[in-house]
C-alpha cells in the first residue's frame, strides 16, 4: 500500500534551518508529483511546495518563497524540503502528500517548532 513517512522535524531557533524528508513506498514514486503541506495550531492546512514527478518544475507558497526548497531523489524514493531562515510563523506540522489513482495519501506529519 502507499506509504509516506516524514522525518526531520524538530525545535530550531529563528533564522535556523531544517531539512525534512518524505520517504515513499508502495507506488511508482518517479511517476507522481509530491507536495508538502503544513498545518499550524488553529489554522487550516496549507500548501507549502510541490514538485513534479521528474523534478523539473516546482511551485511554492508566497510565504516561503526564497527560503524553502523542494527537491526529490527518485532513486531513493524520497522528497526533501530544505527550510532556511526559519521564522516563528513557520511553526506547524508538516505533511507530504501525493495523489495516486485519484486517491489522496498523506504521511503522519513531522512537527517543526521555531522558537527561541
Amino acid at each position: 500500500q502507499v506509504q509516506l513517512v516524514e522525518s526531520g522535524g524538530g525545535l530550531v531557533q529563528p533564522g535556523g534551518s531544517l531539512r525534512l524528508s518524505c520517504a515513499a513506498s508502495g507506488f511508482t514514486f518517479s511517476s507522481y508529483a509530491i507536495r508538502w503541506y503544513r498545518q499550524a495550531p488553529g489554522k487550516e492546512r496549507e500548501l507549502v511546495a510541490g514538485i513534479t514527478s521528474t523534478g523539473d518544475r516546482t511551485n511554492y507558497a508566497e510565504s516561503i518563497k526564497g527560503r524553502f526548497t523542494i527537491s526529490r531523489d527518485n532513486a531513493k524514493n524520497t522528497v526533501y524540503l530544505q527550510m532556511n531562515s526559519l521564522k516563528p510563523e513557520d511553526t506547524a506540522v508538516y505533511y507530504c502528500n501525493t495523489v495516486v489513482q485519484f486517491y489522496d495519501y498523506w504521511g503522519q506529519g513531522t512537527q517543526v517548532t521555531v522558537s527561541s
